[in-house]
C-alpha cells in the first residue's frame, strides 16, 4: 500500500491506496454535542491521518456483520471515501447510509467495504456514521435549541455529512452534482426521509431505498418514551438526561428498549426537520425530479428466525395466534388461503413456520415500501426490485432474508466471514455483477438498465419488478396477491 493525499475543505488527509482504489477512513465531518444539531468540524493544520476508521455511535453489542472492537463515542461524526486512483473527474458519488434498527450500525461494517463497487462502477463511494438510539433520535420539546429543532440528531448528521460531500467530492474526483443516497433497513428509511426534508433539498439528486420506507412515529409518542427514559434513569426531567454519564444512558435505553415491544428511538414528526408525514411530503413533490429505486427482500423477516425459539415448529394454531396479534380476525383465513395457495403455485413450502415468515415479510416491508413507490413514482422515475437470492446459512432456512441483498450491491459476496452468509461461487459473483451494475447505471444516469438488463420504471397498472436471483428478470407484480391481501387487512 502507498500513501496518497487529498486537500478537504478542513484540512490535508492522509489516506493508502490499495488494489488500484484510494482509502480515506475516520475524516470528521462535524462534531455532535448531546441533543443538539451537529456543527462542522474545526479546521486541522497537520495532515490528518485518514488510514482507520473513527470511533463509532455508542451502541448495544450484537449488530448483524458489525465488528464491535470499534472504539465506540459521542464525538462519532466522521465518513469513509472510496475513490479509484485514475485521475478521473466528475465521478458519480454514491453516499451509504447503514442500517440497524437506529440503535446499532456504523459505517465501518465489511458489509460496506466500497473497493470493489468504487473499482467497478469508477465511481466515489462514501460510508457514515451518525448518531444512534436515544443520542441521535430522542424527541422532547425540552431539549435542543429552544426555537428548534428538539429531535431527529441522527437525520441532522446525515444532512451534514451530505453537506460535507457537496463541499468536498471534487477533491476525491466526484460531482458535486451526481449525488446517491442508498441505504438499508433503517438507512433506507433514513433515505426516504431525506427525500421529504427540506435542508437535504439539493444535496443529493437520486435514491436507492433497500428494504425500508418512509415511516416515523407521532411527535408526542416521542416525547413519551423520552419521558419513560429519564424516569427509569430517576432523574428530574428529560432535559436533564443531557448531563447523565454515556454509559448510564445507554443502558437506560437499551432495558427501556428491552421491555417495550414496539416502540423504540427512530424518527419522529417534530414540526422542524421532519414537518409532515413523509407519504404526504413525496406525493406532495418533495424530492420531485429525484429518481428513485426501492425493493426489498422475498424473506426479509427470517433474519430474525434464530432469535425465534418456535420458527422451526409452528403449528396451525399458533401460527393463527401469532396472526391474530397483527391482523382483525376476520382477515386470518383469507390471508392463509392466498398465501398457501400462491406459494403451493410456485412451488414453495406451505408449513405453518413458512407461512408466518412469509406474512411477516409483506406486513413489515413489502407493503410499506410499495407505499413509498406509490407516493413517490409521479414525481420522478421511479424502479422497483425484489431480492429473491436465498442465503445458505441454517442450511438455507434464512431464505432471502434481511440484508443479505447489501454484500452483492458492493461486490463483497463471498468473502471471508461473509461467505457463510452470502454464498459464494459463480453464480454468486454472476448476481454481484449485475446488482452492481444496475446501482452504477441508476447513480450515472438516473436508470438502472443496463445494456444487457433492461429495467422498466413503475406503472401502477403493470408494477414491473427486477427480481434479482439465480436467474434475474423483470416480472410484473410479483407476489401481488399476498401483498394486497395483507394490505387490505392492514388498511381496516
Amino acid at each position: 500500500m502507498t500513501t496518497t493525499t487529498v486537500q478537504t475543505r478542513d484540512g490535508r488527509v492522509d489516506g493508502t491506496r490499495r488494489d488500484g482504489v484510494d482509502l480515506f477512513l475516520g475524516i470528521p465531518y462535524a462534531t455532535a454535542a448531546r441533543f443538539a444539531p451537529p456543527a462542522p468540524p474545526a479546521p486541522w493544520d497537520e495532515p490528518l491521518e485518514a488510514t482507520a476508521f473513527g470511533p463509532i455511535a455508542p451502541q448495544p453489542g450484537g449488530a448483524h456483520f458489525q465488528r464491535m472492537d470499534h472504539a465506540q463515542s459521542e464525538d462519532c461524526l466522521s465518513l469513509n471515501v472510496w475513490a479509484p486512483a485514475t485521475g478521473t473527474v466528475d465521478r458519480p458519488v454514491l453516499v451509504w447510509i447503514h442500517g440497524g434498527a437506529f440503535r446499532q450500525g456504523s459505517g465501518a461494517s465489511p458489509l460496506y467495504e466500497g473497493t470493489e463497487l468504487a473499482a467497478r462502477g469508477d465511481v466515489v463511494v462514501v460510508t457514515i456514521n451518525y448518531r444512534l438510539g436515544a443520542l441521535g433520535f430522542l424527541g422532547h420539546s425540552s431539549v435542543g435549541p429552544a426555537d428548534g429543532p428538539h429531535a431527529n440528531w441522527g437525520l441532522l448528521d446525515q444532512v451534514e455529512a451530505l453537506r460535507w460531500v457537496r463541499d468536498n467530492a471534487t477533491a476525491f474526483g466526484g460531482d458535486p452534482g451526481n449525488v446517491t443516497i442508498f441505504g438499508e433497513s433503517a438507512g433506507a428509511v433514513s433515505v426516504a426521509l431525506l427525500c421529504t426534508i427540506e435542508a437535504a433539498r439539493g444535496l443529493f439528486h437520486k435514491a436507492v431505498v433497500q428494504s425500508g420506507a418512509a415511516i416515523t412515529s407521532a411527535f408526542a409518542e416521542a416525547e413519551a418514551f423520552a419521558e419513560e427514559l429519564a424516569e427509569l434513569m430517576g432523574v428530574a426531567d428529560v432535559a436533564a438526561l443531557a448531563d447523565e454519564p454515556l454509559d448510564a444512558l445507554l443502558a437506560a435505553q437499551t432495558q427501556l428498549e428491552a421491555r417495550n415491544a414496539v416502540r423504540t428511538f427512530g424518527p419522529t414528526i417534530d414540526g422542524d426537520v421532519l414537518a409532515q408525514r413523509p407519504l404526504r411530503a413525496l406525493g406532495g413533490g418533495s424530492a420531485a425530479g429525484v429518481p428513485m429505486m426501492v425493493g426489498t427482500n422475498v424473506d426479509e423477516w427470517k433474519l430474525w428466525a434464530p432469535m425465534d425459539p418456535h420458527s422451526r415448529d409452528l403449528d396451525e394454531e399458533r401460527l393463527r395466534g401469532r396472526l391474530a396479534k397483527r391482523f382483525p380476525a376476520d382477515h386470518i383465513d383469507g390471508i392463509l388461503d392466498v398465501f398457501r395457495a400462491e406459494r403451493t403455485a410456485r412451488g414453495e413450502p406451505v408449513d405453518p413456520n413458512d407461512l408466518f415468515f412469509a406474512v411477516e415479510t409483506e406486513r413489515f416491508f413489502r407493503v410499506h415500501t410499495l407505499h413509498t413507490v406509490e407516493a413517490h413514482a409521479d414525481q420522478a422515475p421511479t424502479f422497483v426490485y425484489l431480492f429473491g437470492w436465498g442465503s445458505p446459512a441454517m442450511h438455507g432456512w434464512l431464505g432471502a432474508c434481511h440484508g443479505l441483498e447489501i454484500a452483492f450491491v458492493f461486490g463483497n459476496q463471498g468473502r471471508g466471514e461473509l461467505a457463510a452468509f452470502t454464498g459464494s461461487g459463480p453464480d454468486a459473483d454472476a448476481l454481484a455483477g449485475l446488482m452492481m451494475d444496475a446501482w452504477i447505471a441508476f447513480a450515472r444516469t438516473g436508470d438502472p438498465s443496463t445494456p444487457t438488463q433492461p429495467w422498466p420504471r413503475h406503472e401502477v397498472a403493470t408494477r414491473p419488478t427486477m427480481v434479482f436471483d439465480r436467474s434475474s428478470r423483470v416480472e410484473l407484480a410479483p407476489r401481488d396477491p399476498e401483498r394486497a391481501v395483507v394490505e387490505a387487512a392492514l388498511a381496516r
